[in-house]
Parts: C-alpha cells; structure tokens; sequence
C-alpha cells in the first residue's frame, strides 16, 4: 500500500480515537489512556485539610510594627491554617437574598457554602450553582482574622468561635446587614457582612476594640481556600485557567498556577497599597478587596495537599487601651460581570482574561453587549455580529476571494505543469513563477488579506468562550444554553458541512496529499466541535456560511468578467 495512504489512515484513526476518548470523559467514564476526568494536583483528599488534622500554620508576616512603618513585618505570629477548623461547636447560619443562599459558619464568621440562585447548576439544572462549599467533592471558603497578638495570645482568627449577633437572616429590602461578634485576649472584632439586593458585591467591615490594658498592634487578613480540583464540566477540548490572581496597579493582572505554589516558583507582587486577591474559575469568580491606599502583603501558598490558599494581610497600626478602629474591604462572590465588578474595584474585570488581544476582545465584547441591548437574545446577538464583521472585512475577502478564484482556473494548467517536470522542482518552480507574471496572479493573495482578519476572529472566540452571558442563555428549538455542547450535534455537523464546502471551493493543493488532509481537516475539527460550546459553534457556522456567500458571490463576478473579456 502507498505510504502515503497508510500515514493518512493512522492519523484519521487516531483522531477518531481521541474523539471517542473526550466523548468517554464528558460521559463520565475513565479515559481510555488511564488518569481519571477531574485533575488533582496531590492525591491526598482536600477534606482532610479541612478537618483539620493535616493542615500546618503557615508563617505569615504578623502584626503591624511601629505607626511611622506602614509594611507590615515578620514575626512569631501566625495565621492559622488555612483549612483548619475548631474542634469547638459551630453552627451553621442560612441566610438568603435575592441572588444567594449563603450559609455561614461561626467559627470563625467565614462564609462556607454559596449557591447563586440566578444560575443553575449544569449537571442538576434543578439546583442552583454552587460556587462555595465545603463538602467531600469541593472545599472553597471565604474567610478573614486578625493576627499580631503578644505571644501565647491569639485575637479572633477564622478558627475562633463568633456569636450572630444580627437577626435577619431573609433579605427584605434593599440591604441585608449580618453581624458576628468575638472577643480573645483583649481584642473584640465586630465583623458585618452587608449584602446589597441584586448585586454580587459585598461591603465587609470590620470594626477592632481594644478591651484590654495594653496597646495592641493588630493586622488584619482577608483570605480564600480553595482546593485544587479543576470545577465540574471542565472541558479537555480548551483551556480555561482556575486558581489564584493577584492585582496591583504596578504589576497589572497576574495568574498563579497551582502547580507553580507547589514548587515554590510562584511569581506575583508580594507588597501594594491598591488592587485585590481572587480565586478565578470559568465564568466565576471571588475576590477580596482591601481599602484603596493602605499597605497590604499578598501572599499565595499549599496548605495542605491539594488545598491552596491567597490572602492579603494589612496591619491597622497601633489600637490603644479603649480606643476602636475600623477597616473596610469588598468582597466580591459571583459571576465575571465585567460592568459590575468595574465597578467595584480598578482592573477587577480582567478577571475576564483576553490575553494579548484584549485590546480588541474589549470592544467586540462591548459591540456584543450593545447588540444585545436590542435583540435580546445572546443566539441572535452571535449571528448579527459575526454579520457585522464579515461586513466590515468585506474589501480585504474580496481580494482574498478573487485571488483564489483565479487560482482555482489555472489548477489544471498547475497539475500539467506538475506531470511536465516530473520530480525537477526548480524548473516546475520557475515555470508557475512566469505562469503567475503572465496571468497577473499573486500566490500569497488568497491568504494575506485572511492574516490581517485572524486576530479579530481569536479576539471573538475568547470572547465568546469567557462571557458568563453565555452560561445558561438559549437560542431557539434545540439550543437552551450557548455555554454547553449542541445536545442534538446539529450545529458541529452544519460546521462540518461548510468546512468542505469551503474547500471544495478553495482551489485543489497541488500536493495530492495536502489534498487529502484537506479533506480530512472538517472531519477533525468538526469532531472536536462536538464538545465545544454551542455558542461557539454558531459563531463558526454563521461564519462559514457567510463566507460561501461571499466567495460565491466574488466567483459569479469574475466569471461574468471572464465571459465578457472573452468575446
């Protein structure tokens, strides 16, 4: 057999292998090459740091030094663990608003469980999104303490017992304010949660007494827990980043790999007086945000196996005998709305991360939202913009199109040109050079206008890939979320369809076995589109189809062209 042939059998094979392998792990059935479908940095389970037993103290920077030094300074003051729980009693409090059901835990007045009551859940659309919990399959908490107490002393941490002082625990109005309450060798913190009535923001403040005898120099930490695991749905197909970002208006936005905390190969800024913490999931996000203009550490570590923590640590200075001081922070717990969570704090948006093409993802997204505005539906507002743009890059297609429509009627002057010169390529060369002079054609025609167009189509499918808009949105008949594959596999097999439209239409490789991996590429990529989100592949679809039109459209002119010239 032709080793040619044999080479494209093993690849199609081997993509159809690979094809029925993501189909057994978006099923939930083990991979057929081992490893099993949710990534775990360390095969310890979170739990066991969260109950307690396995999670050390990690050293932090502790109470504030002197008034006149702001940054705050190492000492013998620990924060504790960040998974670690009293062994004390607590109580679980349930408190419910229009867009959550939180559960609070008193130990240590740290939220514990989030559902957001807006979104539902993918695997149980009956239930809805759980973005915080603390259960055998998921640990992600929210917590704060202060640290710095005289040695042998601990003020309240998130391990210390709290007592509900508030007693709503039902939104009603247009806020909700829950209160806890603790006290430990000489500090009393008063910590109150305000939840706002349609809004993922969260005003937190905490207000220090110094009941004692003695000054107290205090510093307060804002922290998240989360565990390693990769989020439910996680797609093998592309690549979504969960875990730790630090901001500062220094150094901008900056991802932490879990595996880099594992190494100790972390990089991130370690001292700011401005920007946030987060823990950032597709779609979904949580971040603390201190006060703008205070001096805080940052600070990204393993807390256990597979338990990860980031917490910013701002000392508050010195507290005397009776006197009180109150620090503020936001908290954010819910979608990547990038309006809303500009509006909380700078740079909180580009959680919703475009890379080196958000200078274009931002308006497209912005274009996208507008649209929006008037259809009122994200299905239509994909179609109409992808319309948009192919509109706008019309002239730069059309040249692409005319130059490839020419070189689809010399293909058979080509293919003989081939069969003329045998295997001397120089002189083949030569020949399809004085060819493309005599005929006024330039090779690279058909493909540099698609360069200048290539960063636009990225920039509108990362946009499409990380708006939460996305997330639960329908379009018509069979297609009731754009974030989730096309349950009938109609819309893979419409992009399959035009793809070798597409290249029928194209001119033939004169390579005969870059023709027949031609012909094999709608095979692969459609496959792959089959666990893409629907959204996605209705920008694509609309984008073939329109595409034909307009290459139809260029080849009908240019024959009638041809005909005229010829008679």
């Amino acid at each position: 057999m032709d080793i040619r042939r044999t080479v494209l059998w093993m690849i199609f094979s081997f993509s159809l292998l690979l094809l029925w392998n993501n189909w057994q792990v978006h099923t939930g059935k083990p991979s057929l090459f081992g490893g099993s479908t949710t990534s775990q940095t360390a095969g310890t389970e979170p739990k066991q740091a969260a109950n307690g037993t396995k999670a050390p103290n990690a050293s932090v920077p502790a109470g504030a030094p002197a008034a006149v030094t702001p940054a705050p300074a190492a000492g013998n003051e620990t924060v504790p663990g960040a998974g670690q729980k009293a062994a004390s009693a607590s109580e679980k409090i349930q408190i419910k608003t229009d867009v959550y059901e939180l559960t609070f835990d008193t130990t240590g007045a740290q939220l514990v469980k989030a559902q957001l009551t807006k979104y539902r859940d993918l695997e149980d659309p009956s239930k809805p999104m759980m973005l915080l919990d603390d259960s055998a399959s998921l640990t992600y908490l929210v917590q704060a303490g202060v640290v710095g107490a005289a040695q042998g002393q601990s003020f309240p941490t998130h391990l210390t017992p709290f007592q509900m002082t508030s007693s709503e625990r039902t939104m009603s109005g247009d806020t909700l304010k829950v209160v806890f309450e603790a006290q430990s060798d000489g500090l009393k913190v008063v910590r109150t949660y305000t939840l706002h009535k349609g809004r993922y923001d969260i005003d937190v403040q905490n207000d220090l007494y110094n009941v004692g005898t003695a000054p107290v120099n205090p510093s307060i930490y804002y922290q998240l827990t989360r565990d390693g695991n990769d989020p439910p749905n996680t797609s093998h197909f592309y690549s979504t980043f969960t875990g730790p970002a630090v901001y500062s208006s220094e150094d901008k936005y900056q991802k932490i790999k879990f595996s880099d905390i594992d190494k100790n190969k972390a990089s991130y800024i370690k001292q700011a007086d401005n920007g946030w913490i987060s823990i950032v999931q597709h779609y979904f996000a949580t971040a603390w945000v201190p006060a703008e203009g205070k001096v805080r550490h940052n600070e990204a570590l393993r807390v256990s196996d597979n338990l990860y923590a980031v917490r910013a640590i701002e000392p508050l200075g010195t507290i005397e005998p009776g006197q009180h001081q109150a620090t503020t922070a936001h908290l954010w717990l819910g979608p990547q709305d990038q309006k809303a969570m500009a509006h909380v704090a700078p740079g909180l948006d580009v959680v919703v991360d475009y890379g080196f093409l958000t200078i274009i993802a931002k308006p497209l997204f912005q274009l996208m939202t507008w649209i929006h505005s008037f259809v009122g539906n994200w299905g239509w507002t994909i179609v109409l913009l992808t319309l948009l743009i192919k509109l706008v890059f019309y002239p730069l297609s059309a040249a692409s199109y005319r130059s490839m429509a020419k070189m689809k009627l010399v293909t058979p002057r080509l293919q003989a040109l081939r069969e003329k010169f045998g295997g001397d390529r120089a002189k083949m060369n030569q020949a399809m050079m004085e060819m493309y002079r005599t005929e006024k054609i330039n090779p690279l025609g058909g493909c540099l206008p698609m360069v200048v167009q290539v960063p636009v189509f990225i920039s509108l499918y990362w946009v499409l890939l990380g708006s939460v808009e996305m997330r639960g949105a329908p379009w018509i008949l069979w297609i009731h979320d754009l974030s989730i594959g096309d349950p009938w596999f109609i819309l893979p097999a419409i992009m399959m369809g035009t793809m070798f439209l597409q290249i029928k239409l194209n001119p033939t490789p004169p390579d005969p076995m870059q023709a027949k991996i031609m012909l094999i590429m709608p095979l692969v990529f459609g496959g792959m589109m089959f666990f893409f989100p629907a959204g996605l592949v209705l920008y694509w679809c609309v984008n073939n189809i329109v595409s034909i039109a307009q290459q139809r459209y260029i080849m009908h002119k240019l024959d009638k062209q041809t005909a005229v010239a010829h008679r």
